[in-house]
């Protein structure tokens, strides 16, 4: 009686994992699937619409989100992470501290430039203390900061003070987030500058400051 009370024990315990495994793929592919409808439709999208365009119906979503927010929180979160992949392996990747800098900007622009609808649904809700992309925001900007304390550090020679290497990056990417959003918002035409010019501009107040007419060497 105990070998078959074992044996069904494995079945269950099989039977478990495999449903969770299924629930698990279930989940990332419904993801991908809304952030495509966000991506094309827009970031006011209603689920229905997200539904149809995943080919499935909302009470699927809601079964695993539970509602539009839950799924709001769950996209957010993928593209949170998804940002500070590309933003901190671009900073990582170069030597010295203006490049680092510049190449941050870029990728973080070039992220949102690819899909502005998808930019704008992660960042105009508001979060709560409990929003499960609140959690992948506060790491991305945690590791941003640190790489940027880092370089600042170094760019100006250790005589930056302990307030301004706690203040100046959250600052830093205060300021390229407005200014990029005030960008993506803005109409093509000759006015808009592009986003590399844009990109080198920031740089070069976040550096020198914005009286500066000294252009980053970027390699």
């Amino acid at each position: 009686m105990n070998k078959i009370a074992e044996e069904i024990d494995r079945e269950t315990d099989g039977r478990a994992a495999r449903w969770e495994a299924h629930r698990t793929a279930r989940h990332e592919e419904l993801l991908r699937l809304a952030r495509k409808a966000v991506h094309k439709l827009g970031p006011q999208v209603s689920m229905e619409d997200i539904a149809g365009h995943a080919k499935t119906s909302k009470p699927v979503y809601y079964r695993y989100f539970g509602d539009k927010e839950g799924l709001r929180q769950a996209l957010s979160a993928m593209v949170i992470n998804d940002f500070r992949e590309r933003v901190i392996a671009a900073g990582l990747a170069k030597e010295d501290e203006i490049s680092a800098l510049h190449a941050m900007v870029s990728s973080y622009l070039e992220l949102a430039d690819n899909s502005p609808n998808l930019y704008f649904f992660v960042t105009s809700a508001p979060r709560s203390a409990d929003d499960e992309s609140a959690g992948a925001l506060n790491t991305f900007f945690e590791e941003a900061s640190s790489l940027m304390s880092e370089r600042l550090l170094k760019l100006y020679d250790q005589h930056a003070t302990a307030s301004t290497l706690d203040l100046w990056p959250r600052a830093a990417l205060g300021m390229v987030r407005a200014a990029g959003e005030q960008w993506l918002s803005h109409p093509a035409g000759p006015g808009k500058p592009s986003l590399q010019s844009l990109a080198t501009e920031l740089t070069n107040w976040l550096a020198y400051g914005i009286a500066s007419t000294r252009t980053p060497t970027t390699r």
